[in-house]
């Protein structure tokens, strides 16, 4: 026998026995899965394997996805059995942009989601005053002048005043944040702290603030609502809260999160102290949900650190990742701060905040791609997205060894001029935009942009998604409820949360319900540059699922919103679950 030929025998005989060791140590051993979920109706939003049955987890790690009969060989006598009865589970699901720590806050403070009038916004803040002592602090968020029902008298820009607030509380200050995060109201008191009181005719004027308004009477005295950076005049006298205090909010949020099938949240800024309070949760296992930070801009410090050491990422069994950085271009469409090309609608002359220069962007961006961070900048206004894409490309072209696959984010991404649109998929941008925005948003937006700018640019999923675009979900907690359906059924049906219009609003930008499943799976995933542990259900991923009620990619549109989440798990533990 020729030696080439008993050299190939050789190789061959080797070859067969590797794919045999192989082959014998990918089958399952004892114990062989430690939880076996059978009988399911499963969406894996993996292209190879669309749809199965049954998945075996190892520890927090997915083993097997396929048939209930093929499951069976991985069970054994210690593994925990799971029988869904032919209920629907998804990979589970990320909330794309979140304020964490405002959900807990929620929970703790004033909640003026559902007002829906001053007077009843008064009323609660007198309730409140009943229970606190002279010179504590009444915070709150949630109110929205644009969803009541009545509007107070007198309405100074469209704003609500504060002498209602300051009958009810006149020895106690009080902060009601507006919806959007992006407007504040104070109370007489409030602002006296705060060194800001009625002025006469000889009086200065209050300091006007860069990037932000105290909203003034036509006599100049101050209204008590402060948009934008002005925010920061009453917040700063706030007192600061404590460790204990901070972690009983975070504890809070994450049951919030667990109770709405959120597995992983993108937490939208966050300070160093909130940072390390994370890192101790974490490394303490008291983490639920997997946190994926980006940076508060405005801690300058901290930014610095990260530059020189650079992103933190999967720590603690992928719990906690640190690696973005938020910033902030304009403000809210509600407060009229989201800046514009063209004035508002209903207010000319009026087009908007640039909250932070563009010369500052341009100034992070450059540093972010040196050091290995993304960047997330806030951007609803058509003016501030050309600005933020501006800087980004400028920053791309300036270091292009750094700038592939950046996989840098324009939050909220609302308000878009028509050229604008494909530049998000030519640079690789991801708009990380909250399809229940459009939902509560669209009744009034078309007031300050009227239909043309509408029609054109605003919301528009389909059209970003038609250029190529990756578009993440989202609910905007605490400027919305957390609840995930509600976004998923804005996504799809153009409508308000009471069905209305017929047919949607701007129809043609619906998505599809596998787009929108994706959008709060598998893009949320990429845009984390975790897609290789989360958003598909397949071997070798994290064992992160939610379970629901009904099959909400079959069920009509009618009966969408009566989806509940039954089961949330995560790394392969059963970590809330619905009571009947």
């Amino acid at each position: 026998m020729p030696f080439f030929f008993m050299k190939y025998l050789l190789r061959v005989t080797l070859l067969c026995l590797f794919i045999f060791i192989l082959m014998n140590a990918c089958k399952p051993s004892s114990p062989k899965a430690d939880l076996l979920i059978q009988n399911a109706n499963i969406y894996t939003v993996s292209e190879s394997q669309p749809k199965a049955e049954a998945v075996a987890i190892i520890g927090d790690t997915i083993a097997f996805v396929g048939s209930n009969q093929e499951a069976a060989a991985w069970a054994d006598d210690h593994t925990q059995l799971l029988d869904l009865q032919g209920k629907t589970m998804t990979p589970g699901w990320i909330e794309g942009h979140a304020h964490f720590m405002g959900i807990g806050e929620n929970k703790m403070n004033l909640d003026l989601l559902q007002v829906r009038s001053y007077e009843e916004m008064v009323r609660q803040v007198a309730e409140a005053v009943r229970k606190m002592k002279p010179g504590e602090w009444i915070v709150g968020r949630g109110w929205h002048q644009d969803k009541w029902d009545s509007l107070p008298d007198p309405m100074v820009k469209g704003f609500p005043t504060h002498q209602g607030l300051s009958a009810v509380a006149p020895q106690n200050p009080v902060y009601l944040s507006h919806a959007s995060g992006h407007a504040a109201l104070a109370n007489a008191k409030a602002m006296e702290m705060a060194g800001i009181r009625n002025i006469s005719p000889e009086a200065p004027a209050p300091a006007s603030v860069e990037g932000g308004e105290i909203v003034k009477d036509p006599l100049g005295n101050p209204t008590g609502i402060f948009n934008e950076n002005a925010m920061a005049l009453i917040r700063s006298h706030i007192p600061e809260q404590s460790d204990e205090r901070n972690e009983q909010v975070a504890q809070l949020a994450m049951q919030e999160c667990l109770e709405n099938g959120i597995t992983s949240l993108h937490d939208a800024g966050e300070s160093e102290d909130i940072i390390a309070l994370y890192k101790k949760l974490a490394a303490n296992g008291q983490l639920k949900t997997r946190l994926y930070v980006m940076l508060s801009s405005q801690d300058t410090s901290l930014l610095e650190s990260y530059f020189n050491n650079g992103p933190e990422i999967g720590l603690h069994h992928h719990f906690l990742t640190i690696r973005s950085i938020k910033l902030y271009a304009d403000g809210a469409l509600g407060s009229r701060g989201a800046w514009l090309l063209n004035e508002y609608a209903d207010m000319p002359g009026e087009y908007g905040d640039e909250t932070t220069p563009v010369e500052r962007i341009f100034e992070v961006t450059l540093k972010a791609l040196q050091s290995g961070l993304q960047v997330c900048t806030h951007a609803i206004g058509d003016r501030a997205n050309r600005e933020v894409l501006d800087q980004y490309e400028k920053a791309f072209q300036q270091v292009p060894d750094r700038a592939e696959n950046t996989r840098f984010r324009i939050e909220h991404a609302q308000h878009l001029s028509a050229q604008d649109i494909p530049r998000f998929a030519q640079l690789g941008v991801i708009p990380a935009m909250q399809a229940i925005h459009m939902s509560s948003d669209r009744p009034w937006a078309i007031d300050r942009l009227g239909q043309a700018r509408i029609e054109e640019g605003a919301y528009v999923w389909r059209k970003l998604l038609d250029s190529g675009a990756i578009v993440v979900n989202g609910t905007d907690a605490p400027v919305e409820p957390i609840n995930p359906i509600a976004s998923f059924y804005a996504s799809v049906t153009r409508k308000t949360l009471q069905g209305t219009p017929e047919g949607g609003y701007e129809a043609s930008q619906k998505m599809t319900r596998e787009e929108a499943l994706r959008s709060y799976t598998l893009f949320p995933a990429f845009s984390a540059f975790e897609e290789e542990i989360k958003g598909t259900i397949a071997p070798g991923k994290l064992a992160d699922f939610t379970v629901f009620s009904q099959d909400l990619m079959q069920v009509p549109e009618a009966q969408l919103l009566n989806t509940r989440v039954d089961l949330t798990i995560v790394g392969g533990k059963i970590v809330y679950e619905r009571k009947p």
